[in-house]
């Protein structure tokens, strides 16, 4: 890194143009505005990968439906703590989507959030069971006291005709109903930030600007070689802080970082392809996102959903995803990217994952061999009236989920996001997948904890962050009275059903 000429130096470097990334360039130019920040992605575009809406496996996750953050015990009780969690980051982050559309930080937040009721659907009577268990354990939190339950044909028909259209009215079924779900377009989002981002001094995006090395000096700062894929030249930069927030890239960046804190930790690619309905009077029947109970075996980000969603002003209405398996770690990545990824000090934890999750190999090469017809077949479990004609396949995002050592020194798969910081807190990368972009501001709260530790307990960064998070330092599922009135306020400047 010596011979090349040093091309800038900055306070902050964010690698990769999506959700975190924006989501952490803009609160922490709020915090302190005469920082200097230099973004860099590969591709041509901001949220072009995982936080694109076609890519993105959910728009809006908030624990309302998605049946695969309460899991049931082996005594039949149901666990609740990972939805009341996610529920109160999705909070935070609505907290914070208000703050930006209040300051005139950017516009019109009809063209990234709109109100959509979230259900949970279910057929069979250990499935009915399970659902009403986890409607008595959920609907008593004031996070949850809007649910619905029921089992009445009529009335699930009245809250989603598409999916009873057909069905045999003596079959038990049974739905959640939650009146004050969102659909986000978190690429609508994530561009509306960076536009704000690109006016303030002292902010850079550079497109087509790929990572090839980082390393940190003897003083604490990263020297960072870094390719501009157009001009086929290498600059060099440095800076006092570096977060790297590209999805399934980040894993080779920590690589290549060399941090102890990294040690030890792999990736397993999972890919995605939706079911893309074409017809205009069959997306016009279906106005909820409809989640269903996943596949034994199946990832998080497989659990199937009919789901309507707003994409480029025009709704549109999409089944699945249908999980996959590809060695790339991004969509447009390189089939290279898994082989790459083992290193000595992973080889045994990648190993140990991938022999404790069978079932979960098993499922994703059956999902890769599936033909049309069989998944037609899935998508008359959710709409029995679906014909082939009306649906067309449109490949999803990739999402790399995290593989890291556990207690015996073996490996286990986590299914959810993992941020990690090195020691001085002068790198954070983040990891995994599903909730993430829904709870980007939270997991943004929790690294400025680990890596501004000088600066976020100053009175000035504390005044600031409540300001932007007025529930910032407390639990809302501690506190109804504030959570409803934050509630309250952020449907108002959202424009959102509350």
């Amino acid at each position: 890194m010596a011979d090349l000429k040093l091309h800038s130096t900055t306070d902050i470097v964010l690698i990769g143009a999506g959700i975190m990334s924006a989501t952490l360039g803009v609160i922490l130019k709020e915090l302190q505005p005469d920082l200097k920040i230099e973004i860099y992605e590969r591709l041509d575009s901001a949220a072009a990968e995982s936080s694109d809406a076609w890519n993105n496996a959910g728009t809006g996750h908030s624990a309302f439906c998605e049946l695969n953050y309460t899991p049931q015990f082996e005594d039949g009780s149901i666990d609740i703590s990972k939805a009341i969690k996610i529920a109160e980051s999705f909070e935070v982050s609505r907290q914070f989507w208000s703050y930006l559309v209040q300051q005139n930080l950017i516009t019109s937040p009809e063209n990234f959030i709109k109100s959509i009721p979230h259900l949970s659907f279910v057929w069979g009577e250990e499935n009915v069971n399970y659902l009403k268990k986890r409607y008595d354990a959920l609907h008593t939190n004031h996070l949850f006291k809007k649910m619905e339950f029921s089992t009445d044909y009529n009335q699930l028909k009245s809250w989603m005709p598409l999916v009873i259209e057909g069905r045999n009215q003596a079959e038990k079924l049974a739905a959640t109903f939650m009146p004050v779900g969102t659909d986000v377009n978190f690429g609508e989002l994530t561009r509306s930030m960076f536009g704000h981002l690109m006016k303030q001094d002292g902010v850079t995006l550079y497109f087509n600007h790929e990572v090839r090395k980082l390393k940190q000096r003897e003083n604490g700062q990263w020297s960072i070689i870094i390719k501009d894929l157009e001009l086929k030249e290498n600059k060099k930069i440095r800076t006092d802080f570096v977060f790297i927030g590209a999805g399934g890239g980040s894993l080779p960046l920590l690589e290549k970082a060399n941090i102890p804190e990294g040690e030890g930790f792999g990736g397993f690619p999972v890919s995605g392809q939706w079911l893309k309905c074409t017809n205009p009077k069959i997306i016009a029947k279906h106005f909820t996102k409809v989640y269903g109970k996943a596949s034994v075996g199946a990832p998080p980000m497989s659990v199937p959903h009919i789901d309507s969603r707003m994409i480029k002003g025009e709704k549109a209405l999409l089944f699945g995803p249908y999980a996959g398996f590809t060695t790339k770690f991004l969509k447009h990545g390189s089939y290279m990217d898994l082989p790459l990824s083992i290193q000595a000090d992973n080889l045994i934890p990648m190993l140990s994952a991938g022999f404790n999750n069978l079932p979960l190999t098993k499922y994703l090469i059956d999902q890769v061999r599936q033909s049309p017809e069989e998944r037609m077949e899935a998508l008359r479990e959710y709409v029995p009236t679906a014909v082939m004609e009306d649906w067309e396949l449109e490949t999803a995002g990739q999402r790399v989920q995290v593989i890291k050592k556990d207690v015996d020194g073996g490996g286990v798969l986590e299914f959810g996001t993992e941020v990690v910081t090195k020691a001085d807190g002068s790198l954070a990368v983040l990891l995994g997948a599903s909730p993430g972009a829904s709870t980007a501001t939270s997991i943004m709260m929790d690294l400025l904890q680990r890596c501004f530790k000088d600066k976020i307990n100053t009175p000035e960064w504390q005044s600031k962050l409540k300001e932007m998070i007025p529930s910032y330092g407390q639990k809302l599922n501690d506190n109804p009275a504030l959570s409803d009135e934050i509630r309250k306020e952020t449907a108002s400047v959202l424009k959102l059903t509350n």
